[in-house]
Formats: structure tokens, C-alpha cells, sequence
């Protein structure tokens, strides 16, 4: 007869259970770490894509946290038409902590009005040196760099 016997069987999943309990760990640390790195570009992209519509537009574009919370997205408007969004970015999973200024504003020439600012992108379930940090100069660039903001 051909096939496997039971026994065979067994501990052919004895063995898939002792590596799935090995990497499970590990999984869950790069699934919390892509997060991360996502948010952070979704901050990029959307400061980004602010910055130049400012620029385009010829007028300030503002971006400001709904509810005051940047984690549960933000909407960036013209200043010249103020109920026209010009982009908005949905809520992010409850796991993600986004700490940024109250607001960001561009200016026409998509230089910053206000001073240089900063955007923590973090969880608790890892290390502050997995966390994100999207900053912006003074001009208006957008830089993301791995760890804590400063």
C-alpha cells in the first residue's frame, strides 16, 4: 500500500507547528515595522503633493489633522477656495501614533509659512529606533529618516 501512516503524519505537523511558533514572533515585528515605514510615506506623499499643488495652484495650501489627530488622516485645502480639498488621507490603523505640528501651510512659491516642523510615526508594540521621522526644512522638502524624531 502506499501513503503515509499516521504516525508519519504526526509528527510531520509536530515539526510545522514548532517552526510556525519560532516565526510568528518575528513576523509580527515586520508586519508593525512596514506599518510604519507606510505611514511615514504616506506623510512624505501627502506633504509632497501639498507642497506642489501650492506651487501649481499659485496660492497657500493648508494641511490639517482631522480631529486634530493626524493618525485619523488629514485634509489639505486651498487657501483661495477653502472648501476645495486639494488631497486627504484616510485613517491609519489603530496601531500607529502620528504626532505632528497643528498645522502645515505652503505658501505659493511651496516654501513653508511658519517654522521647520516634524512628524513622529511610531507604535508601542516596537522600538523607538523602528519609529519614522518625516521632517520638513524650511523650504518646504520632506525628508524621512529611520528613528526617533530628534
Amino acid at each position: 500500500m502506499r501513503g503515509f501512516t499516521t504516525v508519519e503524519l504526526m509528527i510531520v505537523v509536530a515539526i510545522l507547528a514548532v517552526l510556525t511558533a519560532i516565526a510568528v514572533p518575528g513576523m509580527r515585528s515586520l508586519i508593525q515595522t512596514q506599518r510604519v515605514r507606510t505611514a511615514a510615506f504616506d506623510v512624505y506623499a501627502g506633504l509632497t503633493l501639498a507642497r506642489s499643488e501650492a506651487v501649481k495652484r499659485n496660492t497657500s495650501v493648508t494641511v490639517t489633522p482631522v480631529g486634530g489627530d493626524w493618525a485619523k488622516g488629514w485634509d489639505a485645502k486651498d487657501s483661495a477656495v477653502p472648501q476645495n480639498t486639494v488631497a486627504r488621507q484616510d485613517a491609519f490603523s489603530n496601531q500607529i501614533t502620528l504626532a505632528g505640528p497643528a498645522t502645515v501651510t505652503f505658501n505659493s512659491l511651496g516654501r513653508l509659512s511658519g517654522g521647520a516642523s516634524q512628524f513622529q510615526v511610531s507604535t508601542t508594540e516596537l522600538t523607538d529606533d523602528k519609529w519614522r521621522c518625516v521632517k520638513l526644512d524650511l523650504s518646504g522638502r520632506a525628508v524621512s529618516t529611520v528613528g526617533a524624531c530628534p
